[in-house]
């Protein structure tokens, strides 16, 4: 899902570096198995604080636990106080051993010189999707690593589809004809989340990456062209103006009370849906604007990082761990458990198979890329750019042509 911002951890990079030097010996090397095997214990910092994902990841971590012959010592926080709470045990010198961090937060906690290279530990992203790869290297080492992942596509009723007789949109002319055709009193084509967040970033980037567009370049006519598609939805009446402030758990809620009848959201918001059967759902990917086009969506999903740490033995350990998260086996269950897709290419064709209704974004994230895969740790910039030029545009404040111009201050 949508990355926190980080606006203290740069700007603190320098004093965490310091103070991870203070600790001792950081260095990053591996150890012999009998070092490894004097560990009885790790400490796991995640911001999985709420059931049914709160358990449904401790499952997982027990798994390894059992399997390295060890016992885990978890902390769970809020999502929003995680980098923080990072910041804190730098301070306090209590990193720990196994720290969880959303894939776009990597590069920025890599960069303050906080976490190990898994490279050096015996760790590597063999057979790894390449945005999540991208998302979770810094410098050309490998910082972290991630069993699963998500994306958005877009989600549609199937009784409201075949009752108006449109087929599932293929590309942006279908998609604003079917949501036209859609719309009735009371009830919107298409809902979607453009609010004035990273959210709101994130749901737009499936239009302007698919279109060719660029987060290095704002300003050209492909990212235009998709802010256009999110303007002609609204100003058509397919889109509700209420785009502006919805979160994406709103976006579902108006599909679920049949308020819209096409959305784009994520795999997360499923189970949700399940407990409404009386609502037939499917997924397809996003709209392409031109038939040639590839789908090309944002990777969401949490990675596993080892922090640096002066006892080598457990830092080895730690490694070994995220290791075994990252296994066939727990990148399987993982997915399974939580709607979410395993990152190796490998597992995708028998996941579909066990898990029909993730087809679309299995197909997804073949070719999604990471948010921070071009501009690393600067992606906040950007982003906040982004979701600014959709306020002003869907406000009528400038055109689609001038918004990322005036959002930038050009």
């Amino acid at each position: 899902m949508i990355s926190k911002r980080i606006a203290a951890v740069l700007a603190g990079a320098t004093t965490v570096s310091l103070l991870l030097t203070a600790c001792g010996d950081n260095g990053a090397g591996g150890q012999s198995p009998a070092a490894g095997d004097s560990v009885k214990s790790l400490t796991i910092l995640d911001y999985y604080n709420n059931d049914p994902d709160k358990s449904l990841v401790q499952k997982g971590l027990d798994s390894c636990a059992t399997k390295l012959g060890i016992s885990i010592q978890r902390e769970t926080v809020p999502g929003d106080t995680l980098i923080q709470k990072v910041l804190q045990q730098a301070s306090s010198k209590t990193l720990p051993d196994v720290l969880m961090l959303d894939n776009p937060d990597v590069q920025q906690i890599a960069a303050t010189g906080a976490l190990a290279p898994l490279n050096d530990l015996g760790v590597n992203a063999d057979g790894v999707i390449k945005g999540m790869v991208d998302a979770t290297s810094y410098q050309g080492k490998l910082y972290g690593l991630a069993p699963v992942t998500n994306t958005i596509a877009l989600f549609y009723n199937k009784d409201l589809l075949a009752q108006a007789g449109v087929q599932p949109p293929k590309t942006w002319d279908e998609l604003k004809a079917a949501a036209k055709k859609l719309t009735k009193p009371g009830r919107y084509g298409i809902a979607f989340n453009a609010n004035a967040t990273y959210e709101g970033s994130w749901q737009f980037l499936p239009a302007m990456w698919t279109n060719g567009g660029d987060e290095t370049d704002l300003n050209s006519p492909q990212v235009a062209e998709a802010l256009q598609l999110w303007v002609d939805l609204v100003q058509s009446g397919s889109a509700s103006k209420s785009v502006i402030n919805w979160t994406q758990g709103d976006v579902k809620d108006q599909f679920l009370a049949g308020k819209a009848a096409m959305m784009v959201n994520g795999p997360w918001q499923i189970p949700a849906l399940e407990k409404v059967p009386s609502v037939k759902w499917d997924v397809v990917t996003f709209p392409v604007n031109k038939p040639d086009q590839t789908p090309v969506a944002p990777l969401g999903g949490e990675a596993w990082t080892v922090p640096l740490n002066k006892d080598q033995a457990k830092q080895q350990k730690a490694a070994d761990f995220v290791k075994c998260l990252n296994s066939d086996e727990n990148e399987l269950a993982w997915a399974k458990a939580r709607f979410t897709i395993p990152t190796k290419t490998a597992l995708l064709d028998e996941y579909v198979k066990e898990v029909p209704s993730m087809k679309a974004f299995a197909e997804q994230v073949k070719t999604a890329r990471a948010r921070t895969g071009k501009l690393g740790d600067k992606w906040p910039d950007a982003a906040k750019v982004i979701y600014q030029a959709i306020q002003l545009a869907l406000t009528g404040k400038a055109s689609a042509q001038d918004a990322f111009k005036q959002a930038s201050g050009g």
